[in-house]
């Protein structure tokens, strides 16, 4: 008995098949820009379709990145963080003979234009952005990819947020504290819903029953200075006050623990308080902050990383450790 095997399928069958021209065809297959998300998921079922080897397929050396920050983010606040995300980026491009350019970027902003101003091959998105923004980009057709956010369909490396807040509280817990507070953020974003459900993971876990009263956000419309001494006040002025606080990152610790200390409690004596991140300003304050340490800069290269994969892997989710590390703002 005789096998025989069939032709290889070209980009000619796929172009005879859509009526698309050749040149469509090699554009969607290679996720190159100047076609419609329409077109070129046609063209990809008809090669599906046809049995095409998308492993012959050459990629395209990146040589250009834009990192795109979210205007809420490009703050003096947010910079503690996201710096040193950038910072990271940029050394692992370097090393890769990629150039990297930077962008702060909001809705209105004129996306589009402005991202062809700087002609990048890839895109990196730091941090919260709606999606709306990333379904816009997403339609360019450039490999993508999400540091400290993750959103259905998109390649994102996170941080384990989740296990993050477990082990905050789940801290508290074994120094005795049983009224725990939380102080979080806007929940729209990733990182921090994650944090905040990896807390009340650990509460339920120890029997600790949840109490909504020992929750505060940050109000909307206020700095995060302004938001977190709020916050924190809120939950001072209680009947039957916390006495220990998780906050969502290190700068609105550092804010709740001044705002402890101007109401005359000792920290960590009268209340633990434990932040998110490790900053370097988190052991300037009054008391060295406990916090949840993550490698920021290789959080930057990991992104980066992940974008050179994405050329020929799809839907990666890669996360990244984080370490408790334990200072006087909850052990004497």
């Amino acid at each position: 008995m005789t096998s025989s095997i069939g032709p290889a399928i070209t980009v000619r069958d796929i172009a005879k098949l859509t009526g698309f021209s050749t040149g469509t065809i090699s554009r969607a297959l290679k996720n190159e820009p100047g076609l419609t998300e329409e077109t070129r998921q046609m063209v990809l079922a008809a090669a599906r379709s046809l049995g095409y080897d998308f492993g012959k397929l050459r990629t395209k050396r990146l040589k250009r990145i834009t990192f795109l920050l979210h205007r809420q983010h490009n703050t003096v606040s947010s910079s503690h963080f996201y710096s040193p995300v950038l910072h990271g980026a940029e050394e692992a491009c370097r090393k890769l003979g990629i150039v990297l350019s930077f962008m702060a970027v909001g809705p209105g902003d004129g996306l589009v234009e402005q991202i062809r101003m700087h002609a990048p091959d890839g895109i990196v998105c730091a941090g919260f952005f709606e999606p709306e923004i990333l379904s816009t980009l997403k339609a360019m057709g450039k490999p993508l990819a999400l540091i400290d956010m993750r959103l259905r369909g998109y390649n994102s490396v996170n941080p384990n947020n989740k296990l993050g807040g477990f082990m905050a509280a789940q801290h508290l817990i074994s120094i005795g504290r049983t009224r725990i507070g939380l102080i979080c953020g806007p929940l729209s974003h990733y990182s921090i819903r994650e944090r905040a459900r990896g807390f009340r993971q650990a509460l339920f876990d120890a029997n600790i029953p949840a109490d909504p009263r020992l929750e505060e956000s940050l109000p909307d419309g206020l700095s995060l200075e302004e938001g977190a001494w709020e916050a924190m006040q809120a939950l001072l002025d209680l009947p039957l006050r916390p006495d220990s606080v998780f906050c969502y990152n290190d700068s609105a610790a550092l804010v709740a623990m001044r705002c402890c200390l101007a109401a005359g409690l000792k920290v960590p004596h009268d209340i633990s308080i434990v932040g998110f991140d490790d900053i370097s300003a988190a052991v300037l304050g009054h008391r060295p902050l406990t916090t949840l340490r993550i490698d920021k800069r290789e959080l930057g290269a990991l992104g980066v990383e992940l974008l050179l994969r994405s050329q020929t892997e799809t839907f990666i989710e890669t996360v990244s450790p984080v370490h408790l590390v334990i200072r006087a703002s909850t052990v004497c």
